[in-house]
C-alpha cells in the first residue's frame, strides 16, 4: 500500500490539475459562451471599482486579526507589511494543488526574518490565525446550511444529510482552540504519539526532537494567548465575523451587478457551494468552482450562464490578488 502511495504521490498534482480541467471543460459545455459574455458586459467600470472596494473590506479584517494576535504577543508590526505577506501567502496557496493551504510558511518566515519575531511566536500567531479562520469558515458553513434548509431552497436535501457533516467540520477548529486553551498541547501530543510512530523511520531522531520541541514552544504561546488575552481573542473572533459579513455582501452585490437579482438566501446557498468547491483538492478550485456555480444556479432556476460569468469574475479577482502576492514574494 505504501509503495503504491509512493508511486502516486509525484503524479498527484498533475492528476488534480487534469481532473480540474475536465470539470472546467464540462462546465463550459453546459452554457452558451455568447450568453456568458453578454452577462459580463453588463458590468460597468464604477461597479468593478465598487466590488474592488468591497473585496478590500473583506481582506482588512483578516489582516487585522493577524495583527491583533501579534500585538497581544508583544510585536507591533506595520499593517502594510502584513498585508503584503498575507497576499504572498494567498498567492502560494492559490496556485498550489490542495484545499487553499500552503502559504502559511511564507507568513511565518516573513515576520521572523524581516521583523525579528522569534520562530515560536511567529508560528503561534499564524497557527492561531488559521485556527480562527477555519472556525469562522466552518461556522458559516454550518449556519448557512441551517439557513438554506430553513428557507427550503433545496427541498431534495434533508437536514439529516448535511447538518451532521457541517457540525463535524466545525468540531475540528473549535476542538483545537478548546484543547489549546486547556493546555493539552494537541499538536505536541500528536507528534509524540502517532506522528513519531508513523514517520519515525524516515526522520532522524535528533531532527524529530527539535521539531517536537518547536511545536511545544509554539503551543505554550498559543495557550498563553487564549488564557491571558481574552480581549484580543474576542476581537479576533469579531474581525472574522466582519470579514464574512463583508464577503456575503460582496457576493450578493456581484450577482446584482451581473443582472441576476438573487435573494439573500439564494446568494448564501451559492456562496456555500463555492466555499465547498474551494475546499476540494484542486489548485485554486480549478473546475470545481465553475461546476459548483453552474450547477447551483441551474438548481435555483436561473440561467447557468450567469454561474460561469460569476466564476470568471471570481477568477479575475483571485488571479489579480494571487499575482500581486507572488510579485510580493519575488521581491
Amino acid at each position: 500500500m505504501r509503495a503504491l502511495a509512493a508511486r502516486l504521490k509525484p503524479r498527484l498534482p498533475l492528476l488534480l490539475v487534469l481532473l480540474g480541467l475536465a470539470l472546467l471543460l464540462w462546465s463550459l459545455r453546459q452554457v452558451s459562451l455568447a450568453e456568458t459574455w453578454a452577462v459580463l458586459r453588463r458590468l460597468t467600470l464604477g461597479q468593478l471599482l465598487l466590488l474592488a472596494l468591497a473585496n478590500g473590506l473583506v481582506l482588512l479584517p483578516l489582516i487585522g486579526r493577524w495583527w491583533v494576535i501579534l500585538v497581544a504577543q508583544g510585536y507591533r508590526l506595520p499593517l502594510r507589511a502584513l498585508a503584503g505577506y498575507r497576499l504572498a501567502a494567498f498567492g502560494v496557496s492559490y496556485f498550489t494543488p490542495g484545499p487553499q493551504f500552503g502559504g502559511e510558511p511564507v507568513q511565518v518566515l516573513r515576520v521572523q526574518r524581516r521583523h525579528g519575531v522569534p520562530a515560536p511566536a511567529a508560528l503561534a500567531a499564524v497557527t492561531l490565525d488559521k485556527a480562527l479562520e477555519l472556525l469562522a469558515n466552518f461556522t458559516f458553513l454550518a449556519a448557512g446550511v441551517v439557513y438554506v434548509l430553513y428557507l427550503r431552497l433545496l427541498p431534495q436535501v434533508s437536514a439529516a444529510q448535511v447538518v451532521p457533516l457541517a457540525l463535524l467540520l466545525l468540531a475540528f477548529p473549535a476542538g483545537f482552540l478548546l484543547a489549546t486553551w486547556a493546555g493539552l498541547y494537541p499538536v505536541t501530543r500528536l507528534l509524540g504519539g502517532v506522528g513519531r510512530w508513523w514517520y519515525g523511520g524516515m526522520v532522524p531522531a535528533g531532527r524529530w526532537q527539535r521539531l517536537s520541541a518547536q511545536a511545544q514552544a509554539t503551543e505554550v504561546l498559543t495557550t498563553r494567548f487564549c488564557r491571558h488575552h481574552p480581549r484580543a481573542l474576542l476581537l479576533s473572533l469579531l474581525l472574522s465575523g466582519l470579514s464574512w459579513l463583508a464577503l456575503v455582501a460582496e457576493f450578493w452585490l456581484s450577482w446584482r451587478f451581473l443582472g441576476l437579482p438573487l435573494s439573500l438566501g439564494q446568494a448564501v446557498a451559492l456562496l456555500l457551494a463555492t466555499r465547498v468547491a474551494l475546499l476540494l483538492p484542486s489548485p485554486g478550485g480549478l473546475g470545481t468552482l465553475e461546476a459548483a456555480l453552474v450547477l447551483g444556479l441551474r438548481g435555483l432556476g436561473f440561467d447557468p450562464a450567469g454561474g460561469l460569468s460569476m466564476a470568471i469574475l471570481i477568477r479575475a479577482r483571485d488571479l489579480l490578488l494571487g499575482g500581486v502576492g507572488l510579485w510580493q514574494l519575488a521581491r
